[in-house]
């Protein structure tokens, strides 16, 4: 990877942002915006799953005061995102938002904007210009023919240009095609010509295999060229799935500590036991440890499914299980240490990784 981008510093409530703070997974809500306790469940199931900031609709008055409701219990800073009416803006800002996404070109003129920075730089709120591929100015659509990399910086900078003459400079930036090479192309143009936090993302990138593969190519390089100060993974799937999945990019690209490490087969005729709900099962527990204790390190486990590479993984894993017909063989550091039936080995491994973090002094504690 080669050195972080230099970018401007902002606060996102309590979440640094540029700067060279670490880069931030965020995700948007789905539920009703009307709803508030929806919201809220929806809300800590993100940050339960390691969301740093989440992005809420606000597209009328209703939703406005659900955001004030909904940010008092709020475990992660929240973003009010803002079409076409100014005045939206100016109530998720009294409601207590922690930033605001905002295309300053569809809110109504230069007096609305102006009204807007003065608002957010009183309370020190900062916006982010989002631009995407299907919304772009009729002039630069003109200019350039379709939504080009050099359409989608353009209508950005220039959306910045409106806030800047007001005096107002916390600001980060998207601007977001649905495909990886325009993404990638916009991203590397606009870096060269701002200073300010880049927010990278895929625009409606589709369902879960799908948008995961072009929104980890695309992030992943961007991330590995030094660019990006926080993304987003956009999926036509639960928000949580967004996050687990940006998660694993920064981790991938050396951005954030490594997560469980645990080796699975992908199973074939020969398995005999459930590999995959096991697989999962312990990844998702080591997972929540490691989120809530905020451990560097966790056992490297491996779950096989039989015999034909159990033995060599469980050489090479601190745990181990080895499937055969309905159970397992249990390994610590590839010595044997007992048969276990299918329905105990989730519990067998997560008592071994118990006494694993003992051992390291690192207080792991698997529930």
């Amino acid at each position: 990877m080669t050195r972080r981008a230099e970018t401007r510093a902002l606060k996102i409530g309590s979440l640094p942002l540029g700067g060279g703070a670490p880069v931030s997974v965020q995700t948007m809500a789905t539920a009703d915006p009307h709803d508030a306790a929806a919201l809220t469940e929806e809300i800590a199931r993100c940050a339960a799953a390691g969301a740093d900031l989440v992005r809420l609709t606000v597209p009328d008055q209703r939703a406005a005061e659900v955001f004030g409701l909904v940010r008092t219990t709020s475990p992660v800073p929240l973003v009010a995102d803002i079409h076409f009416d100014h005045r939206l803006a100016l109530a998720a800002l009294a409601a207590g938002c922690d930033a605001l996404r905002l295309n300053p070109g569809n809110v109504g003129g230069a007096e609305n904007v102006r009204a807007v920075a003065r608002a957010a730089k009183e309370k020190r709120v900062p916006i982010r210009v989002g631009v995407n591929g299907g919304s772009l100015e009729r002039d630069i659509l003109a200019k350039y023919g379709s939504a080009t990399a050099e359409a989608l910086v353009d209508s950005a900078l220039r959306h910045v240009k409106l806030l800047e003459d007001e005096g107002f400079h916390d600001i980060a930036i998207s601007v977001k095609a649905s495909d990886v090479a325009r993404t990638l192309a916009a991203y590397r143009l606009l870096a060269a010509r701002t200073d300010c936090p880049l927010h990278l993302g895929v625009t409606e990138a589709g369902t879960f295999v799908r948008g995961t593969v072009h929104s980890s190519v695309a992030l992943g390089i961007l991330l590995s060229e030094g660019l990006g100060d926080t993304i987003r993974v956009s999926l036509t799937d639960r928000p949580e799935k967004e996050v687990k999945v940006g998660l694993e990019v920064l981790r991938a690209v050396g951005l954030r500590a490594p997560g469980p490490s645990v080796t699975s087969c992908p199973t074939c005729g020969r398995t005999q036991v459930d590999v995959m709900r096991i697989a999962t099962e312990v990844e998702n527990a080591l997972e929540a440890e490691i989120r809530r204790n905020g451990l560097q390190t966790c056992p490297h486990v491996a779950v096989m499914g039989c015999v034909v590479n159990g033995p060599g993984e469980a050489r090479d894993a601190d745990i181990a299980l080895c499937g055969g017909k309905g159970e397992f063989l249990l390994f610590e550091r590839g010595r044997l240490v007992g048969k276990i039936g299918e329905g105990d080995a989730v519990a067998a491994v997560l008592a071994r990784c118990r006494a694993w973090g003992e051992k390291k002094g690192n207080g792991l504690e698997v529930v």
